[in-house]
C-alpha cells in the first residue's frame, strides 16, 4: 500500500466535515482537516445557529404588548442592534472555540486555510501539499446573488450578521426559509419590512395550503408581500440610502437590501476541474449512494452535493461515510420523512407529504385540518392563528405528511416525525391521548376528514 501523510484529508470544517472527520478520528484514522473561514461551516457562523438567536430577539417587542392582556405592562420598548449583534457574536465565537477542541481533542490535525485539489490523492494548503488515501469534499455553498446594476449595494446571509447599524427600512429578496424568515425577523425588530418575490407565492415545494396560511399571518406581522415582482436595478442615493426599480415598474426606497435567492455548492477554486470530477449544473458534485466521486478517492457530504440542504443531512451523510468506511458497515442515509422547520413568524413545521404530492402518489387520500386561535391569544388580543393539516392514505390508513404553522412548530413537528418514521396510522394518532391545553393535542384528536 502507498505511503500517505493521512488515511483521510477532509476540506471543510462544517457540519458533515467535522462529523465525519471526528468519528473516523475516533475509530484510530489519521485525519486531516483543513477550513480557510470559521470552524463549524454555515449553520454555526451564518445559519441556524445566529438566525435562530435573532428570530427569538425578533419575538419580543410582540411578547412585551400581549403581556398587556394578562396583566403586565411596561413603558415601551428600546431595542439596541449592537447589543444583540455583539451578544450573538460572543456565543458564536464561543461555539468555535468549542468545534477546535472537539476536533483536536478527537486526534485531528486542524489546518488552517484554503484547500484544493492536485490530484486524486492529494491536496494543496498555501505552498504545502498533503498525501491521503482518501479525500472528503464538504465545502458547503455559498450564497447567490443575481448580476443585476448595483449588485455591489446587496447584502446576503452572510453579512446580515454583522451590520454596523440596524435598518429602518428593508427589503428582502427571495422566496425560501431564509427569505421569509428575515422578514419576520426585520419586522419584528422595528424595521418597516417589504419581501419581494417573483413567484406568486412564496415556500416553493411546501404544501400550498400552508404557503397561503403562512402569507396570510406573515402579512399581519407587518411584512408587505410583494409578489410577482423583483428587483430590476440598485441605486445609491446620495443620503445613504438605496433606490429599487422593480420588475413591475415601481420604485422602492430602501435602508438595507438582502438577498435570499438560494445557495450553490462553494466550489470554485477547488480544483474539481483538474482532478476530473463530475459536477452538476450548478457545481454540486456528482456523487454515487456511497458518497463517492468518479474519481474512487475522493468523496463528498453536505451541501456541496446539493441534495437536501439541511445541517442534519449533512451530519448524517457524514456518519454514513464513516462507518461504511472504516466500520464495515452498509449504511444508507434515508432522505425520506425529513422534519423541517421555517422559523418564521409564526413557526411552520412539516414532515412528509404536502397534499399536491399526496394526491400525485396515493389514490385515496383523506385530509384533516384544524384552524384555530390558540388560548394564548384569547386574552393577549393577537390576531394570530393555528392552522394544522394531516394528510392519510385511506386504503392503509397510514399517515403521509403532517404540517403545522403556529407556535412551537418545529419543536411540536420533531416528535410526529418520529412517529410517521415508525410508519404510524391515523388510528394510531387518535388512540394516543393528547396532552391538554396544549395546541399539540389537535393532532391527536382530528376525528373526522374535512375533504378526500
Amino acid at each position: 500500500m502507498a505511503e500517505y501523510d493521512f488515511d483521510l484529508f477532509v476540506i471543510g470544517a462544517g457540519s458533515g466535515g467535522v462529523r465525519a472527520a471526528r468519528m473516523a478520528a475516533g475509530m484510530g484514522v489519521k485525519v486531516a482537516i483543513a477550513e480557510d473561514r470559521h470552524l463549524g461551516g454555515t449553520c454555526v457562523n451564518v445559519g441556524c445557529v445566529p438566525k435562530k438567536l435573532f428570530v427569538y430577539a425578533s419575538h419580543y417587542a410582540e411578547s412585551f404588548e400581549e403581556a398587556a392582556g394578562f396583566g403586565l405592562t411596561h413603558n415601551g420598548v428600546n431595542f439596541d442592534w449592537p447589543t444583540l449583534r455583539d451578544n450573538k457574536t460572543k456565543e458564536i465565537e464561543r461555539l468555535n472555540g468549542i468545534y477546535q477542541n472537539l476536533l483536536v481533542n478527537s486526534g485531528c490535525e486542524l489546518i488552517n486555510g484554503r484547500a484544493v485539489l492536485v490530484d486524486p490523492h492529494t491536496v494543496a494548503v498555501g505552498d504545502k501539499q498533503y498525501t491521503a488515501e482518501r479525500i472528503l469534499v464538504a465545502v458547503g455553498g455559498w450564497p447567490n446573488i443575481p448580476d443585476i446594476p448595483g449588485k455591489e449595494h446587496i447584502i446576503s446571509s452572510n453579512e446580515v450578521f454583522y451590520l454596523e447599524e440596524f435598518p429602518k427600512r428593508a427589503l428582502v429578496v427571495g422566496g425560501g426559509y431564509i427569505a421569509v424568515e428575515f422578514a419576520g425577523i426585520f419586522a419584528g425588530l422595528g424595521a418597516e419590512t417589504k419581501l419581494a418575490y417573483r413567484g406568486d407565492l412564496f415556500l416553493r415545494g411546501f404544501d400550498r395550503e400552508i404557503r397561503e396560511f403562512t402569507a396570510q399571518e406573515v402579512a399581519k406581522k407587518g411584512v408587505d408581500l410583494l409578489f410577482n415582482n423583483n428587483i430590476e436595478s440598485i441605486e445609491k442615493q446620495s443620503d445613504g440610502s438605496y433606490l429599487a426599480k422593480m420588475t413591475d415598474g415601481s420604485t422602492i426606497e430602501t435602508d438595507l437590501i438582502m438577498y435570499a435567492t438560494g445557495r450553490n455548492p462553494k466550489v470554485e477554486g477547488l480544483g474539481l476541474e483538474a482532478v476530473g470530477i463530475e459536477q452538476g449544473k450548478n457545481g454540486a458534485i456528482v456523487v454515487n449512494d456511497d458518497f463517492q466521486t468518479n474519481v474512487p478517492s475522493v468523496y463528498a457530504v453536505g451541501d456541496v452535493i446539493d441534495r437536501v440542504q439541511l445541517t442534519p443531512v449533512a451530519l448524517a451523510e457524514g456518519m454514513a461515510l464513516v462507518r461504511n468506511l472504516y466500520a464495515g458497515m452498509n449504511q444508507k442515509v434515508d432522505y425520506d420523512l425529513i422534519p423541517t422547520a421555517v422559523f418564521c413568524q409564526p413557526n411552520i413545521g412539516t414532515v412528509g407529504l404536502s397534499e399536491e404530492q399526496a394526491r400525485e402518489q396515493y389514490e385515496n387520500i383523506e385530509v384533516y385540518k384544524s384552524e384555530f386561535r390558540a388560548m394564548k391569544h384569547t386574552i393577549s388580543g393577537s390576531e394570530e392563528r393555528t392552522f394544522m393539516k394531516m394528510l392519510v392514505d385511506a386504503d392503509s390508513r397510514k399517515v403521509l405528511g403532517v404540517h403545522m404553522v403556529g407556535p412551537d412548530a418545529g419543536e411540536i413537528i420533531q416528535g410526529i416525525g418520529i412517529a410517521l418514521k415508525a410508519g404510524a396510522t391515523k388510528e394510531v394518532f387518535d388512540s394516543t391521548i393528547g396532552i391538554h391545553p396544549t395546541a399539540a393535542e389537535e393532532f391527536v384528536t382530528m376525528r373526522e376528514p374535512s375533504s378526500n
